[in-house]
């Protein structure tokens, strides 16, 4: 036996997916949870079909064997099975740190490569790093800008370019809510215009977080037209490229401490992981959207018509879906 397996347990597939899933259930919302779920569901279903029945056997070859299957069994585009095998990589990983595989197995996992086009496209941030990261600036850079305007945006789900238009009258801590509202006159416009005014109910803790951000860090400056901006810079309204760049900044793993391939460890260009704001609002849309929020409701929050949703905001898997859908079965 190789020094490499010499200390793992033996453990079969299904138990050792328990195990993680109950893991990540102490500290990640039950959308991520399920996500990680449907995604390992596959990996075990082959395992069984492949009469793995110990994870301590697995090599790299498997991992290529599964590569290959999913991609042909889910017929999956190369962004999805990026996503996949992404998510297999973390489980094996978790897997190492119960001895159940050998501690460099995760590396042999291959992660397609997507074109930057198609990254474009297709990006977007997921409910359990948008976790992550929700849970580090709330921890260490509480009621900060970079803070205030992360969870604006994942909880809300709203354009950039609504969250620039916000100033500090729009946010009703009492009432729990933000109003969204088309002022042309004075400097910010709405995608969608008139249409696109709403209030938009915000959580208690958001609320409470933004008041502190109100009272204690933002800075207590008007913009060009006597508004008093609720992102602000020392100079005035946050500027839509700053806001964009500081959401490059934030959803970065090495913002936390994480390993970030192709990191350049500078501010001169965005890392390879970080996502933009319209990949924030892709995954808030397809975080509610799982959590069984009817997609009429998302479609007037977020201010998208159901055509436009369904096309370019809606990233649930097939799995998630047909999952949903056997819940609401299983009630009839």
């Amino acid at each position: 036996m190789s020094s490499e397996h010499a200390n793992l347990e033996p453990i079969e597939p299904h138990r050792a997916q328990d195990l993680y899933l109950d893991h990540k259930t102490t500290d990640c919302v039950e959308a991520t949870v399920q996500a990680h779920r449907y995604r390992t569901n596959h990996f075990v279903r082959w395992c069984a079909e492949n009469d793995v029945t110990n994870l301590n056997d697995l090599t790299g070859r498997n991992l290529q064997e599964y590569r290959l299957w999913r991609q042909d069994d889910g017929d999956l585009k190369r962004i999805t099975l990026k996503q996949q095998m992404s998510t297999i990589r973390v489980f094996l990983q978790w897997c190492a740190s119960i001895e159940a595989v050998s501690p460099t197995l995760s590396e042999k996992v291959m992660v397609p490569t997507v074109g930057p086009a198609e990254e474009r496209r297709e990006e977007t941030l997921d409910a359990d790093s948008a976790g992550a990261i929700l849970d580090y600036l709330s921890t260490y850079q509480y009621a900060s800008r970079d803070h205030a305007a992360f969870s604006l945006l994942w909880e809300t789900g709203i354009r950039s370019g609504a969250a620039y238009s916000l100033d500090v009258r729009d946010v009703d801590v009492d009432d729990q809510r933000i109003n969204v509202v088309h002022r042309p006159a004075t400097g910010t416009r709405l995608k969608n215009g008139r249409r696109g005014e709403r209030p938009i109910a915000i959580s208690d803790a958001l609320a409470e977080m933004l008041d502190d951000y109100i009272s204690t860090t933002r800075n207590d400056i008007q913009d060009d037209h006597g508004r008093n901006p609720l992102l602000s810079t020392t100079n005035g309204r946050m500027h839509r490229g700053t806001l964009r760049c500081l959401i490059y900044r934030v959803t970065a793993p090495c913002f936390r401490g994480e390993p970030c391939p192709d990191c350049t460890g500078t501010s001169e260009r965005k890392c390879g992981e970080a996502v933009s704001p319209h990949s924030v609002r892709r995954g808030s849309i397809t975080h509610f959207l799982t959590k069984d929020v009817p997609v009429e409701v998302v479609s007037d929050r977020m201010n998208v018509s159901r055509d436009v949703l369904d096309k370019h905001y809606d990233k649930r898997s097939e799995e998630v879906k047909l999952e949903q859908r056997r819940g609401y079965l299983d009630k009839v």
